[in-house]
């Protein structure tokens, strides 16, 4: 008999790949495949974040079903389906399986019955769940929590994805160790809140706890933390962080804004001079590396409070940042307020667009004539003499590659360490020299 194929698409932030992966542990016995023509099964795991992640996974599924065979089932899962699953049942026909963010390791049941499951509780995976790890052979995130309790303005992730809810440091150590017998040494742990992880089970300083037990872990070589928020973290953790021999001197803090009016309107009280003081203190660290995201055109936003922000943005505080322009979601606080008209928003996200561009390059250009350790991935996809590697200071795909263009004769293995010279930086991209294997 043939094998059963399955083609698996997983939209939206790093915490949905985990369950993605999740998804495709329940259904090992399936051949993946990229052809989504020829598949059996297709699932998009979708977002429902924001207005352009809504389309994105409203396109990729009728795309999908578009290309597909006749007799193949066509699944989707996740925030978007979740968020709308009454308005989504009634206007996608295409699609014979709904399911939300709570039944992902039950995804085997459904396709067998052809019927979907939404469990009113969030599926968290912990240590039991067998996951199929994707896109690289070294490096795996880790979920530690899920649900957030922060009530931020613009965001509706707490109504469909609820309270906070950690994992037990035990089942992540568990995790952990069960991937680095599997030969993964890199990890990237991921929250909602990140920060807030153990507060809801009595972790004073939960994500310290982490480190502590991850530095004992046999295998693992290095590890960055995503999704610091700044009420939750303490100075105790941004040292933590620094003084760690494994885990990166890595902060990534989304802070949205600068002053103290946007933090206000946005509900994010901790202020601007304690916020900024956090990321002064995080600058402050040997080796660090800073990245946070700010949304343009949040209700309530003047010009004053726009240039305060490109200055801030303009700052050497940070070595990369994303810009979101505003996404007026329905059930959020700030969706009845007084809207800025879309073209201002626009404009003001191609602004700091750039502004975030020079900023990029700026830290890049820092590197030139430093010598670091790379991990090499493969071949780039900007030619296929150039190799793509990454310091492991830098998070996996959003931070960007360093081309090797000489490689000194030494032997390639994908997924390795080795000691490189920085030797240039042409148009956005670092060229470098390798020294050593590591």
């Amino acid at each position: 008999m043939n094998q059963k194929t399955l083609h698996m698409v997983s939209l939206g932030c790093t915490k949905n790949l985990v369950d993605s992966e999740v998804m495709l542990g329940r259904l090992a016995d399936y051949a993946m495949t990229d052809d989504s023509s020829t598949a059996d099964v297709i699932i998009v795991n979708t977002c429902g974040f924001i207005e352009a992640a809504k389309q994105e996974s409203l396109n990729t599924i009728l795309s999908l079903h578009e290309q597909r065979k006749d007799d193949s089932l066509l699944v989707m899962s996740g925030c978007l389906s979740e968020r709308y699953q009454e308005e989504l049942k009634a206007e996608l026909p295409e699609i014979d399986i709904f399911t939300g963010v709570g039944d992902y390791d039950k995804i085997d049941e459904m396709i067998r019955a052809k019927k979907g499951i939404y469990t009113p509780e969030v599926f968290l995976a912990d240590e039991s769940h067998e996951r199929v790890i994707t896109g690289s052979s070294y490096h795996a995130y880790i979920k530690i929590a899920e649900g957030c309790n922060q009530a931020c303005s613009f965001c509706a992730i707490p109504q469909f994805k609820g309270k906070l809810h950690s994992r037990t440091l035990e089942s992540i150590i568990k995790e952990v160790t069960n991937l680095a017998a599997k030969g993964f040494w890199d990890f990237t742990f991921v929250s909602q809140d990140s920060s807030s992880y153990g507060r809801d089970i009595g972790l004073k300083d939960g994500l310290i706890d982490i480190i502590h037990g991850v530095e004992q872990i046999d295998g693992v070589k290095s590890a960055k933390i995503l999704y610091l928020y700044p009420s939750t973290t303490s100075s105790l953790l941004i040292d933590a962080i620094a003084e760690s021999k494994l885990f990166e001197t890595y902060y990534d803090m989304p802070i949205q804004h600068s002053s103290d009016h946007m933090f206000k309107v946005m509900k994010r009280g901790f202020g601007e001079e304690k916020t900024k003081a956090l990321l002064e203190r995080m600058r402050s660290k040997e080796g660090a590396f800073i990245r946070t995201t700010f949304i343009v055109g949040h209700p309530s936003e003047s010009e004053a409070d726009f240039d305060a922000l490109c200055e801030y943005a303009s700052s050497d505080i940070f070595d990369r940042f994303n810009v979101f322009a505003y996404s007026n979601e329905e059930s959020t606080t700030a969706f009845d307020m007084e809207q800025i008209d879309e073209d201002i928003i626009l404009d003001r996200a191609k602004i700091l667009g750039d502004i975030a561009d020079e900023v990029t390059l700026g830290s890049l250009s820092k590197l030139v004539g430093q010598t670091m350790n790379i991990v090499v991935d493969g071949e780039s996809s900007e030619h296929e003499y150039l190799l793509s590697s990454r310091p492991l200071s830098w998070e996996v795909d959003i931070d960007g590659e360093i081309l090797i263009n000489d490689t000194s004769d030494l032997d390639i293995v994908y997924g390795t360490i080795y000691e490189a010279k920085i030797t240039e930086l042409a148009g956005d991209k670092l060229l470098a020299t390798l020294i050593s294997r590591v």
